[in-house]
């Protein structure tokens, strides 16, 4: 009984869902980019904006992921995150040696670019092998699904953070390159931990009864992370206020791996002993019957549907695309005017936000705040970004079930929320520098998990591997344009117009350093009015889809809807038959179970 037992446990959702929470925990390395960027700018003698073009291939990396998607449409989760492991432990160790002095003479800009670029991009394999799984396996609760894990990804930046000052020192403002090795080797090793247990579980319409247990889950999940968050958040403060020593510096890393670990884990075994007892129940009660109860006929949805589906592949379907909710191809996804919205919308408005993230090290420089602030900045961000992400997800979700509000009208408010925050940099108000980190890092992460959300609504899940990196791909372009051309350019150029060149011995050794309002001034004020433009794409989009956000997006998740129906109108015969396979072969078990084989 308890070798079953743990072989469920194993094979389960949840304990893929948590398998998942824990690689997106370590996922975010990028965000921390912030505390060790001026080691970087300092030991290889860069200007800032061949600082800021650095910034930009770790972006690039990190949101460049259409290889990973084509890769996960034809291969298993666990090969994507094999790769992503790989190379993240390459493309960060290759960093480390580099701005260590391992490595001599100093690489070119070129090479150090490559390597962040590389390691950055085992981000986008970890979000295709883990979080594209997770949607996939509980596609009726997707906003939240999306909200948990990219608010796990957004807590990563503080947990790197306090596992840094554990495992490597007291001091906060010291010497920050022992952090690039940390980020090298970590998420390398979580997710080789896991990758027999991420997987695709295929699961029949269920119950609503089902459906609101889990989200009962779900809400556990949340309360974890929550408290997770808030003991971060009070470690930051104090940890700011008092100099703690190493040993205390420990022992809130043990608390952080303690809440990290243990306590989902406790959701995972409550959740796995309820389904194991239905089970255990079912099969007796099945036993007792006689006869056993036919299996029910094949569903005819797949077969009423043929006749529909020829007719459309005599079409030129590039011209013809499926009404929104089907699933589309990758090419008329591509060529979509919602698509075309949605990616301006990403790049001027999640642009706008990564500037200021990759930036938080200068502008605090610049503004006269003592170092130790710029990890705590980093912390603030990452914690904020953390509730935006979570709020977002189960708040939107709660919205669209309730009121009918379309997603895309929300991310427009939170876009509108984040001008204050670029206008806080852009005037440099005494003090205000914490208060923009809560507001960019909470709007930053509300944006993201609706709008990738958005694209799996809209275009369907059949291709959402790769049309998920294909919304990504839009956050590189913006931290291009506006981190890059705009605020690297502006602020060298103020610099210069200061006479600020470094003396040798200076800790830039060559490079430029302004101080003052006037480093970021212009550069956030253009920022502000490109975030206000990708608000007003956003609007028109949440026009265009108001009649598709009215109806019920999730009908053809929920039991008795497809098959009352004849079958979900667009959906594909694959997806049919599968559905129709999963009931006939695992009706008792209600998460639709069928024993797939780990690694597959």
């Amino acid at each position: 009984m308890a070798a079953s037992f743990a072989a469920q446990v194993v094979r389960g959702r949840w304990f893929m869902a948590y398998g998942s929470f824990l690689i997106m925990s370590a996922a975010g390395a990028t965000y921390i980019f912030g505390i060790y960027s001026k080691d970087i700018k300092s030991t290889l003698g860069y200007t800032q904006e061949q600082l800021n073009t650095v910034g930009f291939f770790k972006d690039v990396g990190a949101n460049i992921g259409i290889h990973a998607g084509l890769v996960a449409e034809v291969t298993p989760p666990w090969v994507v995150l094999a790769v992503g492991a790989a190379m993240n432990l390459g493309g960060y160790l290759m960093l480390y040696l580099s701005v260590a002095g391992r490595v001599r003479p100093a690489p070119p800009l070129w090479l150090v670019c490559l390597y962040i670029a590389v390691g950055a991009n085992s981000q986008a394999f970890a979000n295709t092998g883990a979080l594209v799984t997770c949607v996939k396996n509980f596609p009726e609760s997707r906003g939240v699904m999306l909200g948990l894990l990219k608010g796990f990804v957004g807590l990563s930046g503080a947990i790197f953070t306090q596992l840094y000052l554990a495992f490597y020192g007291p001091g906060g403002g010291g010497d920050t390159k022992p952090l690039i090795l940390l980020v090298g080797w970590l998420p390398a090793a979580v997710s080789v931990v896991f990758l027999g247990a991420i997987r695709i579980i295929r699961a029949p319409p269920r119950p609503p009864a089902v459906a609101r247990r889990d989200y009962r889950a779900f809400c556990a999940f949340l309360y974890v992370s929550l408290a997770l968050a808030a003991f971060l958040l009070v470690a930051i403060v104090l940890q700011k206020r008092f100099r703690f020593t190493r040993a205390e510096y420990g022992v809130c890393a043990a608390v952080v791996f303690a809440m990290l670990l243990l306590l989902p884990l406790g959701i995972v075994l409550r959740e796995e002993a309820a389904l194991f007892k239905f089970n255990t129940r079912n099969v007796a009660a099945r036993a007792d019957d006689a006869p056993a109860l036919p299996p029910p006929p094949v569903t005819t949805a797949a077969t009423a549907t043929k006749p529909q589906e020829s007719a459309k592949l005599g079409l030129p379907r590039l011209l013809r695309p499926p009404a929104r909710g089907e699933d589309y191809t990758i090419l008329q996804a591509l060529v979509s005017v919602d698509m075309l919205l949605l990616f301006t919308a990403t790049v001027f408005g999640v642009g706008g936000t990564l500037t200021a993230i990759d930036n938080m090290g200068q502008i605090g420089e610049s503004l006269g705040y003592p170092r130790r602030s710029v990890a705590t900045f980093v912390s603030l961000i990452s914690i904020w970004n953390y509730l935006g992400r979570v709020t977002a997800g189960f708040a939107s979700e709660a919205l669209l079930a309730r009121y009918r509000v379309p997603r895309p009208l929300l991310v427009a408010g939170v876009l509108l929320l984040t001008v204050p925050g670029h206008l806080l940099i852009a005037f440099g108000v005494p003090g205000s520098l914490y208060a923009a980190s809560v507001l960019v890092g909470f709007c930053f992460g509300a944006a993201y998990p609706m709008i990738l959300a958005i694209i799996s609504e809209l275009f369907g899940l059949k291709y959402y591997s790769t049309l998920y990196n294909v919304g990504n791909v839009a956050s590189p372009v913006g931290s291009y344009i506006l981190n890059v051309r705009v605020a690297g350019r502006m602020y060298d150029r103020e610099a210069a117009r200061q006479g600020a060149v470094a003396a040798a011995g200076n800790d830039n050794k060559g490079g430029l350093t302004c101080v003052g309002t006037r480093c970021y001034r212009e550069s956030f004020l253009v920022v502000a009015a490109v975030t206000l433009g990708a608000a007003a794409v956003t609007l028109l989009l949440a026009w265009r889809t108001r009649a598709f956000y009215a109806g019920d997006i999730y009908a053809r998740f929920k039991e008795g809807t497809a098959t009352a129906n004849g079958g979900v109108a667009g959906e594909t015969d694959a997806g049919v038959d599968s559905n129709s396979k999963s009931k006939q072969q695992a009706p008792e078990v209600h998460d639709g179970r069928r024993g797939d084989d780990p690694m597959h």
